[in-house]
């Protein structure tokens, strides 16, 4: 009896290696229906229940994020990367940054205006550290530069660094501060010291002055001179 059926299972599996050797092609076919059968299957959309059917589909909104001014660093931020420029520079053998890189254009008042062998200078006031530059066109800051220098004011580029990268540069004018009490006191003009050769011409005057009052006290004649 088991002799028959283990004759069975031989022949049952002779004939299935004989139909695929002999047609293939219905092998593969039936592989590619079962595989885009899974493909359908998985690609099958998911919709959402959650939205009104008989509603107009509308895409999702996309929130931009509203571009803004960089933040400023503290004075204080800023000196310590002005040091640290320095360092860096000297130990380089290059030329160091002057100090007016870590002020800002609202950090600064312009005390005076001059005229130099290099052309106009002007005197400025750091107003957070109470100190005093001369600083010429070119002079570069940390939000802009000096363009030039006029009679009574000082002509700046400032530049404006936004949150998505982009930089606004624009122009903007800066008189001469107005003078204090104090200053307006110290600035009222005082004759200037007489001179040595002044002095000699004034007492060179007195004694010709002198001696002529003496000769007219010697020529008049006395009381009791009879004519």
């Amino acid at each position: 009896m088991h002799k028959v059926i283990e004759k069975s299972y031989r022949f049952a599996w002779l004939l299935f290696l004989l139909v695929v050797t002999v047609n293939p092609s219905a092998a593969q076919k039936q592989q590619k229906t079962s595989d885009s059968k899974s493909d359908a299957e998985v690609k099958k959309p998911v919709r959402d229940s959650a939205r009104d059917p008989f509603k107009k589909y509308e895409p999702p909104r996309v929130l931009l994020k509203k571009a803004m001014p960089a933040p400023i660093p503290s004075i204080q931020e800023r000196i310590e990367q002005y040091r640290a420029q320095k360092i860096a520079a000297m130990n380089a053998h290059i030329a160091a940054p002057k100090p007016t890189t870590a002020l800002l254009l609202n950090e600064i008042q312009i005390v005076g205006i001059s005229r130099t062998p290099r052309g106009y200078a002007a005197i400025v006031e750091a107003t957070p550290i109470r100190m005093s530059y001369v600083i010429y066109p070119g002079e570069r800051f940390y939000d802009g530069q000096l363009v030039a220098i006029e009679d009574t004011r000082l002509v700046f580029r400032r530049e404006v660094v936004w949150t998505d990268g982009r930089r606004e540069k624009s122009s903007e004018l800066k008189s001469l501060r107005p003078y204090s009490a104090v200053e307006a006191m110290t600035a009222i003009k005082t004759p200037p010291p007489p001179s040595p050769a002044a002095d000699a011409e004034k007492k060179s005057d007195n004694k010709s002055a002198a001696a002529d009052t003496d000769k007219k006290a010697d020529n008049k004649p006395a009381a009791t001179d009879k004519p």
